[in-house]
């Protein structure tokens, strides 16, 4: 019975396991690639990426502006971006994106420039002290004359 048992567990260890992932490299490998040449099947995937990226970041910018501005003014700045401003963030994405110092920095600068835009909008928007009228200056005069 002991013998019985131990073959048992012996054909339970032998047996091949087949993961998830084995399955998914098995299913990829049979897979028919667009090309035969593995250069040209990387430039595709390539630009499959590229595109990917850049609808998935309009999209995420379009949403992001329009949870403040309207859906024809979110689309008007997305369109009215100059080269210089496109070529800088692209920059500062790269640096940020490339070394944790390069992160803290260009992450430490937009904090500085949110924080300041924030100030200078709230600065704007105070409602400056009452100025006196010229019907206040008259009354205090009439009270200037009595006395």
């Amino acid at each position: 019975m002991l013998k019985d048992r131990l073959k048992l567990f012996r054909a339970r260890q032998a047996a091949p396991a087949t993961s998830a992932k084995d399955k998914a490299k098995a299913k990829l490998k049979a897979a028919p690639m667009p090309s035969p040449v593995p250069r040209t099947n990387l430039i595709l995937a390539d630009i499959l990426l590229r595109g990917g990226n850049r609808l998935l970041r309009r999209g995420v910018e379009r949403s992001l502006l329009t949870a403040k501005y309207s859906p024809g003014q979110a689309e008007k700045l997305m369109k009215n971006r100059t080269l210089l401003g496109t070529l800088a963030s692209t920059a500062l994405a790269r640096v940020a994106t490339r070394s944790v110092p390069g992160a803290i920095v260009v992450g430490g600068g937009l904090l500085a420039k949110t924080l300041y835009d924030r100030r200078k909008a709230r600065e704007s928007a105070e409602v400056p002290q009452a100025s006196p009228q010229m019907g206040d200056w008259e009354a205090d005069d009439a009270d200037d004359d009595e006395a």
